[in-house]
């Protein structure tokens, strides 16, 4: 250490030292609240743990086509291939129409992530509005708007999901209809019951008297302000959605077949997997692992944004 710096080493402990006889104590930098957020968060091993399933599950789901031919592997029929044991050139074998279940997990992945994801994306952006624009004005306005989420909540999730289906159809994009209609009065829930924590304000009654409209308001100032048990609740309905897509897609409700989807090739491989059990294992083994992963990111996000666990 050269000269200079050992002398203000020095300078610095004494000054502290002073500080400590006169019974002051220094005060120590604090973290951001980002930092400190992740801090938290990265205490929750098993939130780690899923956090990391995640992106590796995504990264080799969406990045399949560079390693598999989705036509050859996954979709076309090879029936010299049908029913092999997991080897070296299989993986994880070949179902009753010689598909390499493997490749068919990989793509399954893709369609269970985006239609997950992309249905509680939909259902929270129109929950949010709906529990923000009720807890906002109350009222009559309060009433009408839960009633009716009420009235939907009153039916299970898979009952309506079910109806939907039964109406418009099978295909991915109605299959995401149908889930995000049933899921949105549980974020309008979530949504209004932390808006009203949020509303009473000071800067929001500042907002109001700057003559700011009751929409601007509402997108800029409340919403970002309740995103704590929002992004909570979107979490855990990601692993609720697919698994919800995995038991329409097993009743044939769902994915239609042949595209790649892990509850059609559970419902593929049932009549054969007292021979085979192969072909139901792993498919479920993902189904599993993914909602392990986002349930556990749920966990570790609600305990990492709970303010009675701060230092």
């Amino acid at each position: 250490m050269k000269k200079t710096d050992l002398q203000k080493v020095q300078a610095r402990a004494a000054e502290y030292a002073k500080l400590r006889e006169a019974g002051i104590t220094p005060e120590r930098k604090k973290r951001s609240a980002k930092m400190d957020f992740f801090m938290r968060f990265a205490k929750n091993r098993l939130a780690l743990f899923g956090a990391a399933l995640f992106i590796v599950m995504a990264l080799i789901a969406f990045n399949a086509d560079n390693f598999f031919d989705y036509e050859s592997q996954a979709i076309f029929q090879n029936m010299s291939q049908r029913l092999l044991k997991p080897s070296a050139e299989h993986i994880f074998g070949t179902d009753e129409y010689g598909r390499d279940i493997f490749v068919r997990i990989v793509y399954g992945a893709r369609i269970s992530l985006f239609v997950g994801l992309g249905t509680v994306l939909s259902s929270m952006l129109l929950g949010c509005l709906i529990g923000a624009v009720a807890a906002y004005y109350g009222g009559k306005v309060d009433n009408l708007l839960m009633r009716t989420m009420d009235i939907f909540l009153a039916v299970p999730s898979s009952l309506m999901a079910i109806c939907v289906v039964a109406a418009l159809g099978t295909g991915i994009f109605k299959l995401m209809i149908a889930l995000a209609i049933s899921e949105v009065p549980r974020f309008s829930r979530v949504v209004r019951s932390s808006v009203l924590g949020t509303k009473g304000q000071e800067f929001i009654e500042a907002a109001k008297a700057c003559g700011t409209r009751d929409l601007r308001i509402i997108i800029r100032h409340i919403l970002p302000n309740s995103m704590g048990p929002i992004i909570v609740q979107a979490t855990t309905n990601v692993a609720r959605c697919v698994l919800m897509i995995s038991s329409l897609s097993f009743i044939g409700l769902g994915i239609p077949s042949p595209t790649p989807e892990w509850g059609s090739m559970l419902s593929e491989g049932r009549t054969l997997m007292r021979y085979y059990p192969n072909l139901v294992i792993f498919p479920g083994i993902a189904l599993m692992m993914t909602a392990l992963s986002f349930y556990s990111i749920g966990d570790g996000l609600r305990d990492a944004m709970d303010p009675r666990l701060r230092n």
